[in-house]
């Protein structure tokens, strides 16, 4: 099963993605142009360790034990990308406000 939706955070919009797999279920959110936030499935270390994902500046960050969009929306953030990092967003950084100032990052 595959639910989207749209949710606005301080006038920003995203999406948010919920799979359900054997399990197990995958949320992400995201920004349309930027970044992301996804729960523990997503393997920062694999985008921080290789030159060529490196290069290619993917935002994005991990939050665990997360059972919800709203927990992912609510916790802070265990590891993120370095093109991450360069937005200001660090580990502890709260999801939602990662993800604001990863969309306030295309205003500038």
């Amino acid at each position: 099963m595959l639910n989207i939706n749209k949710i606005n955070i301080e006038g920003y919009e995203f999406l948010t993605y919920e799979v359900a797999l054997p399990k197990t279920t995958l949320f992400i959110v995201s920004h349309e142009t930027v970044g992301y936030i996804m729960c523990a499935a997503l393997d920062i270390d694999f985008f921080n360790n290789s030159e060529k994902l490196r290069a290619r500046k993917i935002i994005a960050g991990r939050a665990e034990g997360v059972r919800s969009i709203q927990q992912l929306l609510d916790a802070p953030l265990a590891k993120v990308t370095v093109a991450c990092e360069e937005l200001g967003i660090k580990p502890g950084t709260i999801g939602r406000d990662a993800l604001v100032l990863m969309a306030k990052s295309v205003e500038k």
